[in-house]
């Protein structure tokens, strides 16, 4: 089973503090998962931690959040080469594919470097959830707001553009987000962009922002647009999905 049309859910969450494991996937991730139609059988998630370099003691706890939700968990390793055959015929073969947190500056240019841009939005016009945090997020749109290059947060504006959009993650955390967000949309490096607080996601279908969702109470997705000389934020209210 795939999705019955390209489906993306970009999030500033997924994870939770596990009871016998480091973590384990929350109510986004399960999300993603249900989306794609994945019945009757275990649900393969390919798990990708390009952003961070694939740390190994990453994949370990993927894997293990993977057995806990009765998940089917494949790890794509691109460092120091990649760990499969033939990277975009398995992504063919995932339910979702969810991109882990990190550098989205590096991600970008470490799936340049191995093709997977056309990969990804092969997988995706296949009807392969795309999911993922933070870079996982930014990734899927055209672009957004970064620590990638330091401290100080910059734009990045190469992301796969499979969303026409920019990406705002972890709207509520870092103070610097929203102003940051706020002035690239002012000055037209980033397009509308829409952003999420920690634990919330947003669901695409195509390119059509059809619905915010969160695992934690409390929380807000945003749109924010160029008006004049500045700029229009607007809340959605995410719906509050079950806690798995």
């Amino acid at each position: 089973m795939t999705a019955d049309a390209p489906t993306i859910i970009a999030t500033s969450g997924g994870y939770r503090p596990g009871r016998r494991t480091q973590f384990e996937f929350d109510a986004l991730v399960h999300h993603a998962v249900e989306l794609s139609g994945a019945h009757g059988r275990r649900p393969r998630v390919t798990f990708v931690g390009t952003a961070s370099g694939d740390p190994l003691q990453m994949n370990y706890w993927a894997l293990e959040a993977g057995r806990v939700a009765g998940f089917d968990i494949t790890c794509l390793d691109l460092f120091p080469m990649p760990n499969l055959d033939d990277v975009p015929a398995h992504l063919l073969t995932a339910d979702v594919v969810w991109v882990n947190g990190g550098s989205v500056a590096n991600l970008l240019a470490v799936w340049d470097v191995h093709g997977l841009r056309p990969a990804m939005r092969a997988a995706w016009e296949a009807g392969v959830v795309l999911a993922g945090v933070s870079a996982g997020s930014i990734c899927w749109y055209t672009g957004g707001c970064t620590d990638s290059f330091g401290p100080e947060l910059r734009a990045v504006t190469n992301g796969l553009a499979l969303l026409p959009f920019g990406s705002g993650v972890h709207y509520d955390s870092e103070e610097r987000r929203r102003p940051t967000v706020h002035a690239l949309v002012a000055d037209g490096t980033l397009p509308e962009t829409h952003c999420t607080d920690d634990g919330v996601g947003l669901v695409y279908r195509g390119t059509d922002l059809v619905e915010a969702v969160s695992e934690t109470d409390g929380k807000g997705a945003y749109v924010v647009t160029r008006d004049g000389d500045g700029i229009r934020e607007e809340r959605l209210e995410p719906r509050r999905l079950p806690t798995p």
